[in-house]
């Protein structure tokens, strides 16, 4: 059964990377909005759209000046909760999953954090739909420099590192984010803006290098990740058809 998923991207640069073709290989189709250049999000998921996808991006969750899509977004993933509709939620996306759940971020929050980073799974991994059988210290790329504050009084919390604690949560049954970017491979390190991490003391090189590293097993870990996700969309469906 063909299934898609609605995928904001909110920067030129936060595109759905790796995850594409591991999307597509287990089955879901991604279409790609792109609000910053004027493309418009449709009202509604359904009958459309299987899952959400919701990227990352240099903007607060509620940052509607900026960013007026973000309102549209937002009543997309409340609809996706209400409904059942498989959500993920990446860096900006999950920041804004946390918050429509009922959850606190913050600007400029705690400890940034750039690169390839461990994090933890915690206990509550163990039997959970996309992260079940994991290595218990996956690694993964960060890039963000505000944070979630408080995950929603019924989030399942998933996933920690040392310089962020709320890094994975899961809503219900159907709905991830994450404050990491498993879509995202070394590479993308290159292209990083380097004014904004020198603020920070980090040097890019040095980021890309260790990036390269740990990339073939971060790559493993994530496309299992994003091939159940997909499984879960198309299960959908394919019921509902």
């Amino acid at each position: 059964m063909a299934a898609t998923a609605l995928v904001v991207q909110n920067i030129p640069s936060g595109g759905l990377g790796r995850w594409e073709p591991w999307l597509a290989e287990g089955g879901l189709a991604a279409a790609v909005v792109h609000p910053y250049r004027g493309e418009v999000l449709p009202e509604r998921l359904r009958p459309a759209y299987q899952a959400l996808v919701v990227l990352g991006g240099g903007f607060l969750p509620d940052d509607d000046e900026r960013a007026p899509w973000l309102a549209r977004t937002r009543d997309l993933a409340r609809e996706a909760l209400a409904e059942g509709v498989p959500v993920f939620g990446i860096c900006l996306g999950g920041q804004l999953l946390a918050q429509v759940g009922g959850g606190a971020v913050r600007g400029s929050h705690g400890q940034p954090e750039f690169g390839s980073t461990e994090l933890t799974l915690r206990r509550e991994a163990s039997d959970d739909p996309l992260f079940r059988g994991l290595p218990e210290h996956p690694r993964a790329i960060e890039n963000h420099v505000d944070a979630i504050t408080g995950l929603p009084p019924d989030a399942v919390w998933l996933a920690a590192s040392d310089g962020c604690p709320y890094q994975a949560f899961r809503l219900g049954d159907r709905a991830w984010g994450v404050q990491f970017h498993p879509e995202s491979s070394a590479e993308r390190i290159a292209g990083w803006d380097t004014g904004r991490l020198s603020p920070y003391g980090v040097d890019r090189e040095l980021l890309h290098r260790a990036a390269l590293a740990d990339d073939a097993g971060s790559a493993e870990v994530w496309r299992r990740v994003a091939l159940r996700f997909a499984a879960l969309a198309v299960e959908g469906a394919a019921s509902a058809a």
